[in-house]
């Protein structure tokens, strides 16, 4: 879900991620609970009502060979479920709406805008045989007004003063659940179970996760886990305690804020090696980062990747898939997306543009194959390369074992020429996009163009 307060509430959350490190929250380093095949993944973020003319499962069901090739490992499927109809928002000068995807009338339903239930189970199989992971996208914050709870179960709900059901934010299409009261509780994480035992999916995206409690996510986890081993995603950044326990892998709000502010000139290289080093000493060592250039909420309310980063998308692209977590993939974004998906009505992406797919398969080959990649806790560090531009050239290191990759963005509308600092980068390299190898030496003179980038992998 998403409006302009979301992103206020998403915003208000990272002072206190960056606060945190003047007194270091005492986390609990442990091994990670995510499953293996989560280690070297890459997720996908898969918009149903828009990924093809007709807007179903069958139809994206035939995309699935493509992102195969293209190098995906795990789908994450938009809200699935019914949409509310009470209070359904309507954008201005229309008429009609289809509805926020996270309005849920029911948490065991299907949205027939997409098929029943037998259509999905059958594209969650077929995604299985191929290899894929599945998640599926739950709120559990609010529902729908005309969702059942709300007739049987208004206890379920937080009310004001005057014993008024209330809306969480300016969502007025939705109404807050309330978590003092231990039945919708349960009815929760029976909800979430059904999808498991029903369609066996892998996992869940949980929707403003921090506007539930901690220790709901942790019970769930918990109960989740006993049917089958979890991969579950946090929309949240300003609570690190959720990846104690509950939640494998959390937001990267705060670098897609800085990289686009720097590719504004807003801010400076520095930002990003500051951004790093903190993390670090705020969240548990087995947490995930999704880093992105795009999501739904990014296309469709803040913009695309053209106009959020210009020239430069290509290069904080490569940067989202090198530095420590999991890069994602927003539906189009690999067909270079040129439009701001309209959230409330039918707007099919096109995918006639294809230049980008071999971009993004050396990348999905990189991270696949390059043990120094691999996500926390297991990839190796970030390790900061000096360079002699350093307000222009963004360079650095992730070393693991005998694996090396080697990382030169220059984040700035001007070809530039300068060189790195450090013995440990003498030796010999393959180029990661033309497949050249060569030695790299030691203040040797490097070129690279307005907004260019190299990776490097040890020979």
């Amino acid at each position: 879900m998403k409006t302009s307060l979301k992103i206020m509430a998403i915003i208000c959350c990272i002072p206190f991620l960056f606060a945190a490190c003047k007194s270091k929250i005492t986390v609990t380093d442990v091994k990670a609970n995510y499953p293996d095949w989560a280690k070297n993944a890459v997720i996908y973020e898969v918009n149903v009502r828009q990924y093809t003319p007709e807007g179903t499962f069958k139809a994206f069901e035939a995309n699935l060979a493509r992102l195969k090739e293209l190098g995906v490992d795990i789908l994450w499927i938009m809200p699935i479920h019914p949409i509310g109809e009470k209070n359904r928002k309507i954008p201005e000068g229309m008429k009609t709406s289809l509805g926020s995807y996270y309005s849920v009338k029911d948490y065991k339903g299907i949205n027939p805008e997409y098929g029943n239930e037998a259509d999905f189970k059958a594209l969650v199989t077929k995604a299985h045989e191929m290899g894929f992971k599945v998640i599926i996208d739950w709120v559990a914050n609010h529902s729908a007004w005309d969702n059942p709870w709300m007739a049987e179960h208004s206890d379920w709900y937080v009310k004001d003063s005057l014993g008024k059901i209330v809306a969480p934010f300016d969502w007025t299409d939705v109404a807050k659940l309330n978590y003092q009261k231990t039945d919708m509780r349960k009815a929760m994480v029976d909800a979430m179970k059904y999808w498991v035992v029903n369609c066996d999916i892998d996992g869940f995206r949980c929707d403003v996760a921090g506007e539930v409690p901690v220790d709901f996510w942790e019970e769930a986890r918990a109960e989740l886990d006993k049917v089958k081993p979890m991969f579950m995603l946090a929309e949240d950044e300003g609570k690190p305690e959720l990846c104690n326990k509950a939640f494998d892998m959390n937001y990267g709000w705060q670098l897609h804020s800085t990289m686009h502010k720097i590719a504004q000139g807003k801010d400076s290289i520095a930002s990003i090696y500051k951004y790093q080093m903190k993390l670090d000493s705020v969240f548990p060592n087995q947490a995930i980062k999704m880093n992105f250039v795009t999501n739904h909420d990014e296309n469709s309310w803040n913009g695309t990747v053209t106009e959020k980063f210009g020239d430069g998308g290509k290069a904080f692209a490569v940067l989202t898939y090198t530095l420590p977590g999991m890069p994602l993939i927003y539906s189009g974004q690999e067909a270079g997306l040129s439009k701001r998906l309209k959230f409330f009505v039918k707007d099919t992406i096109n995918w006639d543009n294809q230049e980008l797919v071999p971009f993004y398969k050396a990348l999905n080959k990189l991270k696949h194959s390059n043990e120094a990649l691999t996500n926390p806790p297991y990839g190796g560090s970030f390790e900061k390369i000096k360079n002699s531009e350093a307000s222009k050239v963004l360079s650095f290191m992730r070393a693991k074992g005998s694996t090396k990759v080697l990382v030169m963005l220059n984040l700035s509308p001007n070809p530039i020429s300068f060189s790195l600092k450090g013995d440990v980068l003498s030796g010999s390299f393959k180029d990661v996009f033309s497949g050249e190898e060569s030695s790299l030496k030691t203040d040797e003179t490097l070129n690279l163009p307005a907004w260019g980038y190299k990776v490097l992998e040890a020979r």
